[in-house]
């Protein structure tokens, strides 16, 4: 695990501390996710993924982010509860803390640092949003919820993927099959 996020302290959803080491060895993708978004169905193919490859060393890590239209507005115990009741979701979720702007939690300082640009449909979802009225942010930043990062086994992002990617699209699933083979 790369020394710089490894040591990055954490906060589970149930209020128990943890961090990136905790994980080393593993393949991670951490996803920054909300309850009350188009995207939240998204939560189905990130427990599958989860499921499928768990066996194999691979975890999927939720970070719950009101950043994008408030569209995270519930308590810890809320969230929890929700993913839990309509996804099924066992893999870990994180405390609630921001993934954009001056206040962004230092995982995801690191992870735009590391990975400044995302693969996938970014700008066809700028332009999404600026239908909808919205001023979408730019690179580095994240776009909106959903957005992934890939995390290879040594603690290095290798990848990162806009919103639009689906936990099911190929381009993700070759890439965490890729890290899993190494």
């Amino acid at each position: 695990m790369a020394a710089d996020l490894a040591a990055i302290p954490l906060t589970r959803i149930d209020g128990q501390p943890d961090s990136l080491a905790n994980h080393a060895g593993n393949v991670l993708l951490v996803v920054n996710v909300a309850s009350k978004c188009g995207l939240t169905p998204q939560y189905e193919g990130l427990e599958k993924l989860y499921e499928d490859f768990k066996g194999k060393g691979f975890e999927v890590l939720g970070f719950p982010a009101n950043d994008f239209g408030a569209q995270e507005p519930g308590t810890h115990e809320e969230i929890a509860e929700f993913c839990k009741l309509n996804y099924g979701v066992s893999f870990p979720l994180f405390g609630k803390a921001d993934v954009t702007g001056p206040a962004k939690q230092p995982l995801y300082a690191a992870l735009t640092a590391a990975r400044p640009e995302k693969q996938g449909p970014a700008e066809e979802f700028r332009e999404k949003l600026r239908g909808y009225g919205m001023t979408p942010t730019q690179d580095p930043e994240v776009l909106w919820n959903f957005e992934k990062f890939l995390i290879a086994r040594d603690g290095s992002v290798v990848a990162r993927f806009a919103p639009g990617v689906t936990p099911t699209d190929p381009e993700l699933v070759t890439a965490i099959e890729a890290e899993l083979a190494k």
